[in-house]
């Protein structure tokens, strides 16, 4: 654990997660897919966020907690070079090692930086089957697979059942299943998720998280913004708190398990 984001390893002290063994996806030895250094998001004069450094290595479910307006989905949406209103952004977001820092959002998508917003990214008058339509102009290229529907429903069984409703017809869980499934079918080089678990039921918080795992075990790299640190911490391979805009305290799941400032605020006591 560490305050320095560039003395944080990369996977969990034995260099493993679940699905993804030591040399391959999601361990030190990965390669870095996402960099950003520098990013800086400033609403007038107020001070939004401000990251000096941030890696994700193939494979990897990176996680970012905090509170309320500790700038989580401001991180997120300036990596996908979105924002609301108009702030002023500075920094350098580099996928693959090219710097994506100047292009629009709809062209990060389509080079593989994928965010689902929180609730959003489903068609409400469109049935599962229509949004779950593959791009004509999508193919898989080097790092990046295109899900075609039946995978999407492998994924998420509950979809295959529910595949003729509409979008607006769904449940929180089920649309949350089907913004995700719709991003997969873009062929995703990261995958960045806002808040996945908000208004869900538990046992629908824990299958979503889980499906994380198991695209990461494929080689998808995730970013993961959550309030739900119980559940996050659970699935990803590093932690990091944001307060304020800045990084307080960052490290591998089980250093952060047993972090005081994360077992207080947000496991509900002391570990170990």
């Amino acid at each position: 654990m560490s305050t320095s984001p560039s003395s944080v390893p990369a996977a969990a002290s034995d260099g493993t997660r679940p699905g993804a063994p030591g040399g391959l996806p999601g361990s030190a030895a990965a390669p870095e897919v996402l960099q950003v250094a520098g990013l800086r998001v400033a609403y007038g004069g107020n001070n939004a966020l401000d990251l000096e450094r941030l890696s994700l290595r193939q494979g990897e479910v990176l996680g970012v907690v905090g509170a309320n307006g500790a700038g989580k989905s401001t991180l997120v949406n300036a990596i996908a070079g979105w924002s609301r209103g108009t702030p002023r952004v500075s920094g350098t977001v580099r996928l693959d090692g090219v710097d994506v820092s100047a292009l629009p959002a709809h062209r990060r998508a389509r080079a593989g930086l994928l965010l689902v917003p929180e609730g959003k990214l489903v068609f409400g008058q469109m049935s599962v089957d229509e949004n779950l339509t593959v791009p004509g102009d999508v193919h898989d290229a080097p790092g990046r697979h295109v899900y075609d529907r039946e995978e999407v429903f492998e994924l998420f069984p509950r979809l295959r059942e529910r595949r003729g409703h509409l979008g607006s017809q769904l449940s929180g869980g089920e649309r949350q299943m089907l913004g995700i499934g719709r991003a997969l079918m873009l062929g995703p080089r990261v995958l960045m998720l806002d808040e996945p678990s908000i208004g869900l039921a538990p046992r629908l918080v824990s299958a979503v998280l889980e499906t994380m795992r198991t695209l990461a075990g494929k080689g998808l790299t995730i970013l993961l913004v959550e309030q739900n640190v119980r559940a996050a911490i659970e699935v990803v391979d590093r932690l990091v708190l944001l307060e304020r805009g800045r990084v307080i305290v960052e490290g591998t799941a089980s250093e952060m398990r047993d972090d005081p400032r994360i077992a207080e605020a947000y496991l509900g006591g002391g570990h170990g």
